[in-house]
């Protein structure tokens, strides 16, 4: 069952929103202000996130980006009054995924989450020339066979491949990789990279002083 954390401070809009989308299925959990939410994020996994804008103490905006500068990519709707350019564009800029104006169609709030959690399930296994990745595990296998790679190394090629053979920055690899309480060590990504080029020597492009990129086969 699909876990989904609502983030809203209209009471009575919390409990429709709960109450709906108990009734289409999903195992729901609330809040209304953010350091709750943050809370629930962090103590556990939720598949989407409903997020609204304007709320107590901080904005759905800010609160996004902490859980992006933390490592946290989980599928996220804003649900916002806003309807002007500016809080569209910074809302994506701060990693939601959808954005919806109040009031909410019901309907078309189910037929988004649908299509999110689709999206979502599609990248859960990723499989080419006999590899598979287990995108939630954070595992590789080779023919069905597990490899000794770590999490941290399983992470950063799932970025590289992501990137859909764009070059990913240093930068961008340790603001991905690294939550912000964590040192960060240049060193490790080149063992990590170095691992694995064992097994993709020929996908894996090292761009001398910015970053490396996954030429998909």
């Amino acid at each position: 069952m699909n876990k989904i954390l609502i983030l809203e401070d209209d009471k009575l809009f919390n409990e429709t929103l709960e109450d709906f989308l108990e009734e289409e299925g999903y195992d729901v959990k609330v809040a209304l202000d953010p350091l709750s939410a943050l809370e629930l994020a962090y103590n556990d996994r939720f598949e989407l996130y409903l997020f609204d804008i304007n709320l107590p103490y901080e904005s759905g905006f800010s609160l996004l980006q902490k859980l992006r500068d933390s490592g946290d990519m989980t599928p996220t709707i804003f649900l916002t009054s806003r309807d002007d350019k500016a809080s569209l564009i910074e809302g994506f800029n701060r990693g939601c995924d959808d954005y919806m104006k109040k009031p909410i169609d019901l309907d078309e709030l189910s037929l988004r989450i649908k299509a999110l959690l689709k999206r979502q399930t599609r990248r859960d296994i990723i499989e080419f020339n006999s590899y598979k990745i287990d995108c939630n595990a954070k595992k590789l296998f080779y023919k069905d066979k597990l490899l000794p790679v770590t999490t941290k190394a399983i992470e950063l090629l799932l970025l590289l491949i992501t990137a859909k053979g764009e070059v990913v920055s240093i930068g961008e690899i340790q603001n991905r990789l690294w939550h912000v309480n964590e040192d960060i060590s240049l060193g490790s990504i080149r063992v990590y990279i170095t691992t694995l080029k064992k097994y993709f020597p020929l996908n894996i492009e090292n761009i001398r002083g910015i970053g490396y990129r996954f030429i998909l086969p």
